[in-house]
């Protein structure tokens, strides 16, 4: 039998990361909270992160005028939301976009702040984030562009120090790429390059002076295959456009419209 390595040994006794553990990067927090402390005129001395690896958010020391901003355990969310509610301890809380509503934390004092952002946990995770948060007053939940736009511009400077971005190109009817031809595929649109009507290229030679070229390669394409290809965009840009329509819509039954109506009425009522 093979001995094992010591790497493989020690990996053994490694604590294992679920999905609660998607440890936030510092440049993301540091965004959303300057965001918040602008917004809703949080002191950033009074902010505490009890959820560290290890640590317990329940036994937890906190300081007089101690504000909640940190990236809780998804699963137990609504646990912890109710915690800070009954104790009246203010809280902003990182939240999965999703699933923000299914979680319990629709309920008097809580307000939840729906953003568009992908963020890239340090744990790998990428989970379209959001929050939920007892700042708001009486709004149960809104959206928050400019904090999205924080986000959004944060992720992308962080991408461009880890991954090399490449260049975008248009390109004309007479070259195809592997890219382009995975496009059609997944449309269903069959594309075929017979081996006497193509030459493989690196580059064209407009690129040249610019010392650019085809990533990946592409195939110069014959004058009939250069008006199928052409016809194949077409084909993809109108399925892609299908696709985006193919969307079911939902309808109100007569209950939920009269459920509707009776929460018009009592704002009517409250003004």
């Amino acid at each position: 039998m093979k001995e094992k390595s010591y790497e493989e040994f020690v990996e053994k006794f490694k604590p294992k990361k679920t999905t609660d553990d998607c440890y936030t990067p510092p440049g993301i927090y540091a965004v959303v909270r300057d965001w918040a402390c602008k917004e809703y005129g949080i002191d950033p001395d009074k902010i505490v992160r009890p959820f560290y690896p290890g640590g317990d958010y329940e036994h937890y020391d906190y300081p007089e005028g101690a504000v909640v901003l940190d990236n809780p355990p998804f699963s137990i969310l609504a646990k912890i939301t109710a915690f800070y509610l009954e104790r009246g301890i203010p809280f902003f809380l990182f939240a999965p976009s999703l699933t923000c509503f299914s979680a319990r934390t629709c309920k008097e004092g809580t307000n939840h702040l729906i953003c568009d952002a992908n963020i890239v946990y340090e744990n790998g995770a990428v989970v379209r984030t959001s929050f939920v948060t007892s700042y708001g007053g009486n709004v149960i939940a809104q959206t928050a562009p400019e904090l999205t736009r924080l986000i959004n511009e944060e992720a992308k400077r962080q991408l461009r120090e880890t991954v090399k971005e490449l260049p975008k190109y248009s390109y004309p009817d007479h070259v195809v790429t592997s890219a382009m031809m995975q496009k059609y595929a997944r449309y269903g649109i069959d594309f075929k390059v017979p081996r006497g009507e193509c030459v493989q290229i690196g580059r064209l030679d407009a690129q040249r002076p610019y010392k650019k070229e085809i990533f990946g390669y592409g195939l110069l394409l014959s004058d009939r295959l250069a008006a199928e290809k052409a016809a194949a965009e077409r084909a993809a840009r109108e399925k892609a456009a299908a696709e985006r329509a193919n969307m079911t819509m939902w309808t109100l039954s007569d209950r939920e419209k009269q459920m509707a109506k009776e929460l018009s009425q009592a704002e009517k009522e409250r003004n």
